[in-house]
């Protein structure tokens, strides 16, 4: 059996960290769907940029939306909703079949929000609506700015992955928005049934960390981190005030493990994967990873819901002189920084390309 099926058994579920229109065209996404056990994938801005500058799949949408009179941040949003709208239709029946727990997709506000939260909030419900969809997520970076408008979104009824998580600290003050916002909807008598995922991103840790290190900490500070947070998770899911909120019918955010491809070409290729097993969680992988992870056979045990060792491997970073708390804001920062970067060269490479199907069209 594929260990992509063990993960799925035991209760995690796989999504695929890529969305092209490539994907879609070929049928490889389907073929993952039915051989790889994925049930949902996510998207971010570097991710479309990748897909639309290294292909001519896009030509064609992108020159007949400039015949409508679309360009720039309107046209990439209207591509992006074609493409998410076609692979949420393809979850469609993982969704349906799990009662909405699984089979999602996840679209991104832009970047260029992460620390405006009247635009981000404005932008979840309208992104929501125009795809139309119960099986997508809109993405909102989990930023103190980012923080009310979780909690807005989930008010109103937009199913959210809060994206950008690097610590516990930051996963519970984004749990907290989720949570307001169930207990808002609550009062004022509404359905409390809003989905979420809370996502935590992990390699980046290793990365940032790598050359401050002694030889025997290297990648363990992310592993070590996830560790933490989840007992954090599973400690939340149990508490009297989450509870309350499930017995008036909402559904728990659950935890999901991003940025799970191995950066180190010394370490296993499935090393986070592997680490990360656990049940009621969500592994979302680059595409080489989840073609790694599909050659394997076994896995090892999964992660313990009490944290493990995580603290005293923590101690250990810390004697080495990583300020843990500093270093989880810088990470969501320069993600933050990261992600605007790419949304401004995706921003770019749409008019580079406009301009080049216009030029073609005109001679």
């Amino acid at each position: 059996m594929k260990a992509t099926e063990l993960l799925h058994n035991l209760g995690q579920s796989l999504w695929l960290d890529n969305i092209t229109r490539d994907l879609l065209d070929s049928g490889t996404l389907e073929r993952y769907i039915d051989e790889l056990s994925v049930t949902g994938l996510t998207s971010n801005p570097t991710i479309f940029d990748q897909a639309i500058q290294k292909s001519s799949a896009y030509d064609g949408a992108i020159r007949k939306k400039l015949h409508e009179g679309k360009s720039g941040e309107p046209l990439f949003f209207e591509l992006a909703i074609d493409d998410l709208t076609r692979a949420a239709d393809l979850f469609r029946p993982v969704h349906d079949r799990t009662n909405g727990v699984d089979g999602w997709v996840s679209l991104e506000v832009s970047p260029l929000l992460a620390y405006d939260t009247a635009s981000t909030i404005a932008a979840a419900k309208t992104l929501s609506a125009r795809a139309a969809r119960p099986n997508l997520y809109i993405k909102i970076p989990g930023t103190k700015e980012g923080l009310p408008a979780i909690e807005e979104a989930i008010f109103a009824g937009v199913p959210i992955n809060v994206t950008l998580l690097f610590s516990r600290e930051q996963y519970l003050a984004a749990a907290e928005a989720f949570l307001r916002g169930i207990e808002r909807r609550i009062d004022a008598g509404l359905n409390p049934g809003v989905s979420s995922v809370a996502s935590l991103f992990i390699s980046r840790w290793d990365t940032a960390v790598k050359d401050k290190v002694p030889a025997e900490l290297r990648n363990r500070l992310g592993i070590a981190i996830a560790m933490r947070t989840y007992k954090a998770y599973r400690s939340l899911l149990g508490t009297p005030r989450w509870q309350r909120i499930y017995n008036a019918g909402a559904r728990p955010q659950r935890m999901l493990w991003a940025s799970t491809g191995t950066k180190d070409p010394s370490a296993s290729d499935i090393l986070y994967v592997k680490a990360l097993a656990a049940p009621f969680t969500v592994n979302t992988m680059p595409e080489v990873t989840l073609k790694a992870l599909a050659g394997y056979s076994e896995l090892g045990p999964i992660l313990p819901a009490d944290g493990g060792d995580c603290e005293e491997v923590l101690s250990q970073f810390t004697k080495a002189g990583v300020d843990l708390e500093a270093l989880a804001a810088q990470l969501q920062s320069e993600g933050a920084k990261s992600f605007t970067k790419s949304w401004n060269e995706l921003m770019g490479v749409i008019e580079s390309k406009a301009a080049a199907l216009v030029g073609k069209a005109a001679s």
